[in-house]
């Protein structure tokens, strides 16, 4: 038997695994790291989060990103390029992470690496009837294994398609092993740079489980924030705490076919772009409005189509609880709004359940690398969007 195999037929049959989960989103602000510590699978998971931190992407290395990010023509030799080198930048990343934490890699497991998002291209965005599904990540998974020397799985959004789903969200399977409780209706919102929930039953019925993006969370605040005050992101929502919403920009920013169309559905900054903005403004004759306005328009915008895609679950004899994670839940004005819009409701953070809303995209892929070694044995049953796969690629170090 090959030694690495052996090792993984090992490694499934502990109690517990130590997993790394990395996650860089659409937002390109870094890459979250997470070392978790996990034991049991699929329902009887059980997820210790022992070291996280973000490293921030210079800005020489969102530029590389950027020359290919969201955009359907690119120079392919840049893309080629891009995959080895990402891979090997957060092979990099890791070992600095374990360094300053002072574990040694062979204290490591696995790595889940989600890899960084380039393209994200469902039929509902592309409407191209012969094509699939389809969503591309870089980072090469066997340059993390040999920069690191260690077991690798990444690429998870691939299985997904293959059996019909979108690629995203995948936090569906990790959102329902760890944070599931009987007796309370949950739903995980994580706000990145699109916007998406879990919705969790409190029966703990599998297959009533799905989760969706609803549209844009950070990414046209962070866009817009960035073009016209020079800043990465409106921190505290400052910026949009001084602007005025302006109604009829609003309006023509809702008007996309995306907000009506069913559940569970994905998207992305290929609609929700620069150009996305612009021609809004124009329909609705708001070009010369303030940047200030702009920003506060924009997060109004993520806000009243988060809580409308919320509602659109809600059972009025039922309580449910919000449990927010991610960039956006750091921006007061747009959790304040969205608050105020879902008022029967109940709002905590990911935190109180004992994940940190920054690290829990990362700790969720550990979960899927997790269940793909010792799980698999969960049914979601056999609907669109939430196929009943384990997900991951192999990479090993030699």
């Amino acid at each position: 038997m090959n030694a690495q195999i052996e090792k993984l037929y090992r490694l499934a049959g502990r109690p517990e695994r130590r997993i790394i989960g990395l996650m860089s989103g659409t937002s390109l602000d870094g890459l979250d790291v997470a070392y978790c510590r996990i034991a049991g699978s699929g329902t009887n998971t059980s997820v210790t989060l022992t070291h996280f931190a973000t490293i921030p992407y210079g800005d020489d290395i969102k530029a590389e990103i950027r020359k290919v990010f969201a955009k359907k023509e690119i120079d392919f030799q840049h893309l080629c390029l891009l995959n080895p080198w990402i891979g090997q930048l957060h092979g990099r990343l890791i070992l600095d992470c374990l360094s300053q934490w002072g574990v040694a890699p062979e204290e490591v497991d696995l790595v889940a690496s989600h890899g960084q998002t380039v393209f994200h291209a469902p039929k509902i965005l592309h409407k191209l009837d012969k094509f699939p599904n389809a969503t591309l990540q870089i980072g090469d998974g066997d340059h993390i294994a040999a920069t690191t020397g260690i077991i690798t799985l990444s690429d998870f959004r691939q299985k997904h398609t293959a059996h019909g789903g979108e690629g995203a969200p995948l936090a569906v399977y990790g959102d329902y092993f760890v944070f599931s409780k009987k007796g309370e209706n949950r739903i995980l919102l994580n706000m990145g740079g699109i916007a998406n929930f879990t919705y969790l039953p409190a029966d703990l019925d599998a297959n009533q489980v799905f989760t969706t993006d609803t549209g844009p969370g950070n990414t046209l605040i962070d866009t817009f924030t960035r073009r016209s005050f020079n800043k990465p992101f409106d921190a505290d929502g400052e910026i949009a705490a001084g602007g005025k919403v302006n109604i009829d920009l609003l309006t023509a920013l809702k008007k996309d076919t995306f907000f009506t169309a069913p559940f569970p559905k994905t998207t992305g900054p290929e609609l929700f772009s620069l150009d996305y903005v612009r021609l809004a403004q124009q329909r609705s004759q708001t070009t010369s409005l303030s940047p200030e306005d702009l920003v506060a328009t924009l997060t109004r915008f993520s806000a009243e189509t988060i809580a409308e895609a919320i509602q659109r679950v809600l059972d009025r004899n039922e309580q449910y609880h919000v449990y927010m994670s991610g960039g956006g839940m750091h921006n007061p004005v747009l959790t304040d709004a969205i608050q105020k819009l879902l008022p029967d409701c109940e709002f905590g953070r990911t935190d109180d359940l004992g994940i940190s809303g920054d690290a829990k995209e990362a700790v969720l892929f550990a979960v899927l690398a997790n269940e793909a070694v010792a799980g698999g044995e969960t049914s979601f049953g056999d609907r669109q969007g939430v196929p009943t796969v384990t997900m991951g690629k192999l990479s090993f170090p030699n």
